[in-house]
């Protein structure tokens, strides 16, 4: 899974590197995020995402003190609007580090749920996808 979050960051820096704006990350990040609730909701259940969600936000915190209105702000497992505004609201090298390190954060609770191997399985669809798949199509730099 490192492989593939790690090409999820390296899309990201990308963009970065071609001069896409906090705005413009944040779009790609969320668009992962509600991937991701795609995939995952029919295996462990809108509640268990958000829950899941919810504990990658409060463990974020440490290093993105900021992530903490976010947090608060969770309602429904696929809002993520407080989280487009927050990274919105970084540089792009922050707001892709900080997705980087949330999305670390949400895969380690997964692994610790349903194992590293089915992880691996249902995320690769999802993680590896910016760089080829719609996440990544509206930024054109």
């Amino acid at each position: 899974m490192r492989s593939e979050q790690s090409h999820t960051q390296a899309t990201l820096a990308q963009l970065v590197a071609k001069g896409a704006d906090a705005g413009q990350i944040a779009d790609v990040a969320i668009a992962i995020w509600l991937d991701s609730v795609a995939v995952l909701s029919p295996i462990i259940g809108e509640r268990g995402f958000a829950a899941l969600y919810k504990r990658s936000l409060f463990l974020a915190r440490r290093d993105y003190p900021w992530m903490a209105t976010v947090h608060e702000g969770v309602v429904l497992p696929a809002e993520f609007a407080e989280l487009r505004v927050a990274l919105a609201q970084q540089t792009s090298a922050t707001a892709v580090a900080a997705n980087g390190a949330l999305l670390q954060t949400f895969h380690d609770l997964l692994t610790n749920l349903i194992g590293g191997p089915l992880t691996e399985r249902l995320l690769r669809s999802v993680w590896d996808r910016p760089s080829t798949g719609h996440a990544a199509e509206g930024i054109s730099l």
